[in-house]
């Protein structure tokens, strides 16, 4: 395998990765051309909500793409299908209970949020209409997937590029043809999610002869592989609760800085999950070669996918760190118009500059053990950090104070990387024992 065969896979699912954060964004950026500022504060409190729920479920496309790219390795069809259902029901459940339990979870999240009056209406009218998607939100998750699991990547960046454009054109059309404001938003993106969910599942339906009533229960329902699945899903669910821990940490604490410093910080937050999503792409790349390798027992493509991995977890962050300093002037004006707030994040742009070097083995290593469905080492690398970014806020703020935040974070990062690589020695070792 060559350096152009990986970048075949990982440059569509960059493109496609960097996709994922555009409907709430849009969303925002539509209502925020209206002249109330409580629509894009209704619209922003919203999106916040819907982020949260999802990417706590965000294990559901890791996980399927993991396990459905061994059995592709594997050449087992039905493998490969059941590895699509189980996931699917399980997304569908969870979709329909949000929508039962949308009263109480509604109020909830605006008791902790605490947004004005005016704000917390057009918030109530966004979540009203999008939690309806729920069940195909998280079933495009195992969809989207499943085909990179299958080695679909330019079909899976078809369904997340066409999701965005509808939802553009339909944000655009209900709010300034229909003057719908919040709840033409929130049925822009409602009826994207449904949208892209019809065409993926009539995608997976017409790339597998198989079909449920055609599997008998006892197959459909095997316990021991349900537990293998549950056991990969709640590792990744620890950590994604590990990193809402971290984020809501850094902006709580960031808030004590003042109004200005939280903006600099939120603006150079956003900055950074840019990078992170572009690094994600690498990983998801190694992650459907790492299971295609275990999967059909291919102890050379492994090593070739882990040696290309490591160069690239070199290379990108370099490119990266490039780009943003040689652009730096230009990119964060594009999020704030603020003199002040620009000022205040040029200062500590070099927190951002030097974190794709901290943080790419981190990520794109994750590719490597979510492919091999190994994700105790996961687990236990970001619990690490997490305890080593908590006792560096208390020993780092007092002394360094915003400055003191960030390096606390390029140390959560540094740790995710560091940590997470102490696990290869043992991944190798474990994978194709003879």
């Amino acid at each position: 395998m060559t350096h152009r065969t990986y970048l075949s896979l990982a440059i569509p699912l960059i493109i496609s990765t960097i996709t994922t954060p555009l409907l709430g964004a849009v969303d925002t950026a539509v209502v925020g051309q209206l002249p109330d500022p409580a629509y894009i504060g209704g619209v922003a409190v919203g999106t916040m909500i819907f982020n949260t729920m999802y990417w706590l479920f965000g294990f559901l496309r890791v996980s399927t793409s993991g396990f459905a790219a061994q059995a592709y390795g594997a050449q087992d069809a039905k493998q490969c299908f059941l590895y699509f259902v189980r996931p699917f029901l399980i997304a569908l459940a969870v979709g329909i209970l949000f929508i039962l339990v949308q009263w109480p979870m509604k109020h909830i999240a605006l008791t902790l949020i605490h947004p004005d009056e005016k704000v917390m209406t057009f918030t109530d009218e966004y979540f009203s209409i999008r939690i309806w998607g729920a069940p195909f939100t998280l079933a495009n998750y195992v969809i989207l997937g499943w085909l990179m699991g299958m080695s679909r990547v330019k079909i899976s960046l078809f369904l997340q590029v066409f999701m965005n454009l509808l939802n553009v054109v339909l944000d655009l059309l209900f709010v300034n043809v229909f003057h719908q404001d919040v709840n033409g938003v929130a049925a822009a993106t409602l009826i994207s999610e449904v949208a892209a969910f019809l065409i993926g599942m009539y995608i997976v339906l017409k790339s597998s002869d198989l079909r449920l009533f055609s599997i008998p229960s006892s197959e459909l329902w095997n316990a021991g592989e349900f537990k293998k699945m549950m056991a990969v899903n709640r590792d990744l669910l620890i950590r994604t609760i590990c990193l809402l821990t971290v984020f809501n940490l850094f902006t709580a604490r960031g808030a004590s800085f003042g109004t200005e410093i939280l903006a600099a910080n939120a603006v150079l937050i956003q900055i950074h999950y840019i990078m992170a999503y572009f690094l994600d792409g690498f990983a998801n790349a190694s992650s459907i070669l790492v299971g295609k390798a275990v999967g059909a027992k291919d102890e050379a493509l492994y090593k070739r996918t882990l040696s290309l991995t490591g160069q690239w977890a070199i290379i990108s962050p370099l490119f990266m760190m490039l780009i943003y300093i040689l652009f730096k002037d230009s990119i964060i004006p594009v999020f704030t118009k603020n003199q002040n707030v620009i000022e205040l994040a040029s200062s500590y742009s070099i927190w951002v500059t030097i974190f794709p070097l901290a943080a790419s083995f981190g990520l794109i290593l994750y590719g490597v053990f979510t492919g091999a469905t190994m994700t105790n080492p996961i687990r236990n690398s970001m619990l690490i950090s997490l305890a080593v970014y908590i006792v560096c806020l208390f020993i780092l703020i007092p002394m360094y104070y915003n400055h003191g935040l960030w390096l606390a974070f390029i140390v959560f990062s540094l740790g995710r990387s560091v940590f997470l690589a102490m696990y290869v020695p043992a991944l190798n070792k474990t994978l194709f024992k003879k």
